[in-house]
């Protein structure tokens, strides 16, 4: 459901990180209460996102008061193309974005000080490989038309599903084409696979008379979604940014308690119908405060962002998608979650 999730940025992330850089440390220990430094003038801190369903429930946050409760002035900026939000972030246009963890490894290679403070989800089935009804597995799309975008986590996908079954790139016919296009050039039969998201996933599925042959089902944690802010912004207003995640949990509570309205006030964000948007945020894992805490707590596995990270970007690498592998560990910030989690007995 998300135009996603461009893997490089080029020139805008170069110029924006030396925008941003020299913005020193985040600020997240002082996110702990211990802090009169944060910011209190009414300029609304710019979150970006775009229309996956993961990230549709900060609208939730918003329409339900919870940023109004913790006095955190926050401006949702929405954006259709999510490659455009990634630009935004870079070059300054607003302080957050709602991204993937696999997009947030070029910029950060390249120069630019962005940190992960939120898992909001995890991918589970929300992005997949549709495929013509005669092909069984990824191994059939030998020599077939498979369209994804270029660069991006879908294509990432794409090649992770080819890999294990033996397949390269180079051995389908590759086609460079937005969700937009890929979604309706596979329901006209123009193309035999096509890598897409929710809702396109399931509407090519019923329009198309497609099924899905790989999807991120079949790679538990490759695709963890985040709130990434600028290290500037982290480190001025330290207690603003407690605040937004803690409305965020507050309104995941709110959405057990109260699931029909919440999927109401969703749905008709995401421009769906509740049914549709209810079938497409069941394939996404929506993070706990659990969840989160487990995520910044290093493993050696998927579990675990850091592990996560590091193994994509290595994939990425070996696939000559990512230039040189980044400091994984200096993208994760968890000092909020931890304060909040300290607060709430955690």
């Amino acid at each position: 459901m998300k135009i996603k999730r461009l893997l490089a940025l080029g020139l805008a992330v170069i110029m924006a990180a030396t925008l941003i850089s020299g913005c020193g440390q985040s600020g997240g220990e002082k996110a702990a209460g211990n802090s009169t430094e944060s910011k209190t003038s009414g300029e609304p801190i710019k979150i970006a996102l775009s229309p996956w369903p993961g990230w549709i429930p900060w609208y939730l946050v918003e329409e339900k008061g919870f940023f109004k409760k913790y006095g955190v002035n926050v401006e949702l900026k929405w954006f259709p193309v999510y490659s455009d939000s990634l630009q935004a972030l870079a070059t300054g246009q607003v302080d957050a974005n709602s991204q993937t963890l696999s997009d947030t490894l070029a910029p950060v290679s390249k120069g630019l000080p962005l940190k992960a403070v939120l898992v909001n989800d995890n991918s589970f089935g929300g992005d997949g490989v549709v495929a013509k009804p005669q092909y069984k597995t990824m191994a059939d799309l030998k020599g077939k038309k498979v369209a994804t975008e270029l660069g991006t986590i879908d294509h990432l996908l794409m090649i992770t599903g080819l890999d294990r079954y033996g397949l390269q790139e180079s051995d389908v016919q590759y086609t460079n084409m937005t969700v937009n296009d890929a979604g309706p050039a596979f329901i006209a039969g123009n193309l035999d696979a096509a890598v897409l998201w929710e809702p396109f996933l399931t509407k090519a599925v019923k329009e198309g008379k497609g099924k899905i042959i790989f999807s991120s089902k079949d790679t538990p944690g490759l695709i963890p979604d985040l709130l990434v802010f600028n290290e500037k912004t982290l480190k001025e207003r330290p207690e603003d940014v407690k605040k937004i995640l803690m409305a965020w949990f507050d309104a995941m509570e709110w959405w057990k308690q109260n699931p029909e309205e919440a999927i109401k006030i969703m749905a008709k964000k995401a421009e769906s119908s509740p049914e549709d948007y209810k079938q497409s945020v069941q394939s996404v894992k929506i993070f706990t405060l659990e969840d989160n805490i487990k995520a910044f707590t290093k493993a050696e596995s998927m579990e675990y962002l850091g592990y996560t990270g590091l193994k994509t970007a290595k994939f990425l690498k070996s696939k000559n998608m990512l230039e040189t592998i980044p400091d994984v560990e200096s993208i994760l910030d968890d000092s909020f979650i931890k304060a909040i989690a300290a607060e709430k007995g955690k």
